[in-house]
C-alpha cells in the first residue's frame, strides 16, 4: 500500500517515514552543509543613510530616476521643513523638494554644529551662519525656516524672508567664499550658489 503525504509535512519527516532515523540524518547533514557552503547570489546593496536611517535600495533608485542624479553612498541630513540637505557634519550644500518622507528626524548636531545659531533644530555649521551674515545680522538662538523662505523665532509667526533679504539693498553683494575641512562654499553675490568639497559639487 502507497504512503500518502500531505503538502505541509516536512521533508525530514516524510524521509523518516521511508527510511528510518539514519535516511532522515543523513539527509539533514547533507542539506545543512549545503547552506553553510552556498555563496548567495545577490548584488551589494546601498549604504546611504539621510538622518541617520538607511535608505531601501528602491527609495535610492527612485530619487536617482527622478532627479537624474547619480547619488554617492555616504551619510547625509535633510531638513523636511525647507529642503536644506547636506553632507552629515557638515553645511548646507543644496535645496531638494521639502517634505519628502526620508530617513529619520533631523538630529541638532547633524552639521557639527558650534555656533549657537539653530533652524528647526539643527545647529548651523559655521559656513551656514557666514552665507546668513552675507544678507541679514546673526544672533545665537534658535529659529525656523521654511520652503520659500519665511522664517521666525522657534514657536513665533514670521518675521521676515530670506529670499527678499537677499534682494535688499542692505545686503553684501558681490562674489564670497568660505572654506574650511568640509569643502568650499560660495556664490557670485546675484543667486549664484556653489560648493566643492573635491569629490563632489554642487550649484545653482
Amino acid at each position: 500500500m502507497s504512503r500518502r503525504y500531505s503538502s505541509s509535512q516536512s521533508t525530514f519527516s516524510r524521509l523518516y517515514d521511508i527510511g528510518g532515523a539514519d535516511l532522515a540524518l543523513r539527509y539533514h547533514e547533507l542539506s545543512e552543509g549545503t547552506r553553510a557552503n552556498a555563496t548567495p547570489d545577490r548584488t551589494p546593496g546601498r549604504a546611504i543613510y539621510i538622518n541617520g536611517v538607511r535608505i531601501s535600495d528602491e527609495d535610492v533608485g527612485t530619487m536617482e530616476r527622478a532627479w537624474n542624479t547619480a547619488f554617492r553612498d555616504g551619510r547625509y541630513w535633510y531638513d523636511r521643513a525647507n529642503g536644506a540637505c547636506g553632507v552629515e557634519g557638515g553645511p548646507c550644500t543644496g535645496f531638494i523638494p521639502a517634505g519628502l518622507p526620508l530617513g529619520g528626524p533631523l538630529m541638532a548636531n547633524a552639521s557639527g554644529g558650534g555656533t549657537g545659531v539653530f533652524i528647526n533644530g539643527r545647529e548651523l555649521h559655521p559656513q551656514d551662519v557666514f552665507a546668513l551674515t552675507r544678507v541679514m545680522q546673526v544672533w545665537p538662538g534658535r529659529y525656523w525656516v521654511d520652503a520659500v523662505g519665511n522664517f521666525g523665532w522657534e514657536g513665533g509667526p514670521p518675521v521676515g524672508n530670506l529670499a527678499a533679504a537677499m534682494q535688499m539693498p542692505g545686503a553684501q553683494g558681490g562674489p564670497w567664499t568660505a572654506s574650511s575641512r568640509a569643502g568650499t562654499v560660495g556664490g557670485d553675490g546675484d543667486g549664484f550658489l556653489f560648493f566643492s568639497d573635491g569629490k563632489t559639487s554642487w550649484s545653482t
